[in-house]
């Protein structure tokens, strides 16, 4: 990877403030820096709670995206679900209204302050929308135990559920749910994302057979090319999903997933339908349910229009200039 001075690379940062559509994992405003490289633009986006070591991947995502050429696309555009947070059943059919041609659908689970029923609501009210022939998939973020998982799974099983992404916190857990839904007959798979994203071994996953297919990110794994390296050593299907990123990281994404031999279905790319603005004109939207492989271009104009207080560009400037020194070989 080139790593640009720390000066450089000051210099062409642009940090912006996108409002969401609706909060999202309690997110209502997403800050962002934006590099403009000379390969591309990167993005730097690491939620704000996140310490330098962690952020540190999320930078060297940016810098591979601004400074060099992704891998070859083994596809031109790439297929993405609809992404439903955590609200009320009713609000179902005018979220997914903003996804045309989704037919696979991820909806949030196990937020925190509601109830199970609200999960089966929320997941029947998707179905109905859907049809019988749609995708669905639920995504806990680690919120479940085992018990709670698989008695949640078992009450929307009818639903029918493709897979379970990050029931439980921990990669032994994610095993017993595995063995759990085997031993009740329950045709759910289950996928690993944090156990991915934010480990130190990566691999554990694979190695103790904890998942059936792997949901990655391009920035907190560094980079697509140390994506790509992850889910081949994994050696498990995988899924390429964003994290509430603007067309300039969603591109990272399409390119990873475009790259990807063994690409499990859609992908969760399209979240920029949560969000609303972007930094480009032409944002990377889906049409008849696919993103294309690109390199979007920001304006000067939408820049302008959502950046960040000057206080707050301090506080990313200095956020980067920590990064810098923890970037990884």
């Amino acid at each position: 990877m080139t790593t640009p001075p720390l000066d450089d690379l000051l210099a062409r940062l642009h940090v912006v403030a996108i409002p969401m559509r609706v909060p999202f994992r309690g997110v209502t405003t997403r800050e962002a820096a934006l590099v403009e490289g000379p390969a591309g633009w990167g993005e730097f986006g690491p939620f704000l709670e996140y310490e330098p070591p962690e952020a540190a991947r999320w930078l060297a995502a940016a810098i591979e995206s601004g400074y060099d050429e992704w891998p070859a696309p083994q596809r031109t555009a790439v297929p993405v679900n609809a992404t439903v947070p955590a609200v009320a059943a009713q609000r179902v059919p005018g979220i997914l209204a903003r996804f045309p041609g989704c037919d696979t659908v991820k909806v949030k689970i196990g937020e925190p302050g509601q109830g199970r029923s609200d999960d089966v609501d929320r997941v029947a009210a998707v179905r109905d929308h859907l049809g019988p022939a749609g995708r669905i998939r639920v995504d806990a973020n680690g919120a479940f135990d085992v018990a709670a998982a698989t008695g949640l799974l078992a009450r929307l099983a009818p639903y029918g559920i493709d897979y379970i992404e990050q029931p439980c916190a921990t990669v032994p857990e994610l095993r017993d749910v595995r063995r759990a839904l085997a031993r009740g007959g329950l045709d759910i798979k289950v996928a690993a994302d944090e156990s991915i994203r934010k480990a130190e071994d990566p691999l554990r996953v694979a190695r103790q057979q904890a998942a059936d297919l792997v949901v990655v990110k391009v920035a907190p794994l560094g980079g697509v090319r140390r994506a790509l390296d992850i889910v081949d050593a994994c050696g498990l299907p995988a899924v390429v999903s964003s994290a509430l990123d603007t067309s300039v990281g969603i591109a990272a994404g399409v390119a990873l997933a475009a790259a990807l031999p063994d690409l499990y279905g859609a992908c969760g790319l399209g979240t920029l339908n949560l969000m609303a603005g972007d930094v480009t004109s032409d944002p990377l939207l889906p049409r008849d349910g696919t993103l294309p492989v690109c390199r979007p271009v920001p304006s000067a104009g939408l820049l302008q229009e959502y950046a960040v207080a000057p206080a707050r560009e301090k506080w990313w400037r200095e956020r980067v200039a920590a990064c810098y020194p923890l970037l990884p070989a």
